[in-house]
């Protein structure tokens, strides 16, 4: 573990209303280790990883995100269910509590970066009550070097307080205790009340999600991305569970980052962020090797459970959440492009684990097809394990990171749409879900057979094979696909029963409909006529 004493241009905490504090600056990882086990809130695994526990919340609380609405983003944000407003009096108040609660108090500076172009990089400055916090940030975020640290002035701000419980919500214009409040206007993100590390990564990615499509030209992702010996690049877009770390992770390609990235006007692909924050749930060395191998000194375990009387995590053990996570420098990862960003983007993947059974593993979208898709983000959860109950339920979140984006969806589909035809860019969905039935009928598709998907598309093998319409989604499915058998790649055809195949596909496109009608009003005409067929087919039937 890297213990270095960086110069640092210090500054006076009272600028932000911090009175009386012991401010700890820029601290290396194993110091940063040794108070949080000194204070009692970590413990060490058998090879002396940190693990913490985040207490109440161990995911973010979408509920108790919050954007201050003034002049800047009253007519930018996309206001309701997912971006809700706050005045920015009553942002004020919550300021002026947590800066109260924080002064008198030993706190942790983290000085840092966010986007690796530099032409886009944003300084960020994060203040922590909790040592592991600072870790958490060290891991995650930019870091920088001596000339760098000496020089900085922060362009954000980020307030972090979790043991701040908001005494009086209603007052406040908050619905709970806990908060976590982005101002647009003063660059500040404020967190109260939780504990949980991801409020402030994505509290960031948030801004940027507003800041780079506005201010910059820059299409904000949440994805992740590799580059190729050649130069190409691959984008891998993708909701929990459909396997958008494993498949973007290939020995044969070099990683620029695993979750979220820009892509600028001149087609350059950029990490956001310096580190990983990888789900630890059922972790194997076989499944996941390279995210099992960067957990080491450097990295940070959250909400793990040890295997009884022993310091070794039991990966498998969901006592205290599904969401164990482990956040790391991305240096933990051999197969790095450094630095991450890459030029040449060439495909773009969608990951969907359709439980429907009805998608066809591999098909190539049109433009329109590709913003229909992005914008409706689908994937499908199987609803549960216990007996008799066995019908997914499908699961939609826009551009694959709805709780992230400030701006209408429609606004990143059209960016999307502009980019990949300007850019030559190809889009494939790529089901890494069920065929021959829905889960508990059909099977899960083979890894394998995945990979060979991605690795033909990659190596132009898809470019040079005849494709079919799929009659409902009208998807271009390839009728050859090296390495994967032919039946799979119409999935009607690894059905028993053609009309159980019919239905369950009407049924599944009325949801991707009925989801899409609170988009409807800002898309275009060509990204309407990128969704399923069935409004405008007559006689199905006939096209099977």
């Amino acid at each position: 573990m890297e213990k270095v004493e960086k110069v640092t241009k210090r500054v006076d905490l009272s600028k932000y209303g911090l009175k009386d504090v012991k401010a700890n600056w820029n601290l290396d990882a194993e110091t940063l280790q040794n108070i949080t086990i000194q204070q009692g809130m970590g413990t060490e695994t058998e090879n002396g990883t940190l693990c913490v526990n985040t207490g109440k919340f161990t995911g973010r609380s979408p509920k108790d995100r919050f954007l201050v609405k003034d002049e800047y983003t009253v007519d930018k944000v996309w206001w309701g269910r997912i971006n809700k407003g706050i005045s920015p009096e009553n942002f004020d108040k919550l300021h002026k509590a947590v800066v109260g609660y924080l002064s008198g108090k030993e706190l942790y500076v983290r000085d840092a970066a966010v986007c690796a172009d530099p032409r886009y990089q944003m300084n960020v400055r994060t203040i922590t009550e909790y040592p592991w916090s600072n870790y958490f940030i060290k891991n995650m975020f930019l870091r920088l070097d001596e000339k760098e640290l000496e020089n900085f002035e922060e362009e954000w701000l980020v307030l972090c307080a979790p043991g701040y419980i908001c005494p009086d919500p209603k007052e406040s214009g908050i619905l709970s205790g806990n908060f976590s409040v982005l101002n647009f206007t003063k660059k500040i993100a404020l967190v109260g009340g939780s504990a949980y590390t991801g409020e402030m990564k994505k509290g960031i990615f948030s801004a940027l999600n507003l800041i780079l499509p506005t201010e910059k030209e820059v299409l904000p992702m949440h994805c992740s991305a590799n580059v190729g010996e050649a130069g190409d690049t691959a984008i891998f877009f993708g909701l929990s569970g459909t396997g958008k770390t494993t498949l973007s992770a290939d020995p044969e390609r070099k990683l620029i980052g695993d979750d979220e990235h820009g892509w600028t006007a001149d087609n350059t692909i950029f990490n956001f962020e310096g580190g990983c924050y990888a789900k630890a749930i059922d972790l194997t060395e076989e499944k996941e090797p390279d995210i099992y191998k960067a957990i080491r000194p450097g990295a940070l375990l959250e909400n793990i459970v040890f295997k009884k009387g022993t310091k070794e995590v039991d990966f498998f053990d969901s006592s205290i959440t599904q969401n164990t996570r482990v956040s790391y420098p991305i240096e933990h990862i051999d197969n790095i492009q450094v630095p991450s960003f890459a030029k040449n983007p060439k495909n773009i993947f969608f990951l969907t684990c359709d439980a429907f059974g009805v998608l066809p593993p591999v098909s190539k979208l049109t433009p329109g097809q590709a913003a229909y898709h992005f914008i409706s983000g689908y994937t499908a959860k199987v609803a549960g394990t216990e007996a008799g109950i066995t019908e997914p339920v499908p699961s939609f979140s826009a551009c694959f990171g709805e709780p992230f984006m400030p701006l209408h969806p429609t606004v990143y589909a059209e960016m999307l749409s502009k980019k990949m035809t300007e850019a030559g860019v190809s889009v494939w969905l790529i089901n890494t879900g069920w065929s021959g039935g829905p889960y508990g009928v059909g099977s899960r598709i083979k890894l394998k057979y995945t990979r060979a998907m991605i690795s033909a598309i990659l190596e132009g093998e898809l470019d040079r094979v005849e494709y079919d319409a799929h009659p409902i989604f009208g998807l271009y499915m390839p009728k050859y696909c090296p390495g994967v058998p032919t039946e799979m790649l119409d999935p009607m055809n690894t059905w028993l029963q053609k009309g159980a195949y019919i239905s369950k596909t009407i049924q599944l496109a009325h949801s991707f409909h009925i989801n899409f009608d609170k988009f409807a009003s800002q898309a275009s005409e060509e990204i309407m006529a990128g969704g399923p067929l069935i409004d405008s087919h007559h006689g199905l039937d006939d096209h099977f």
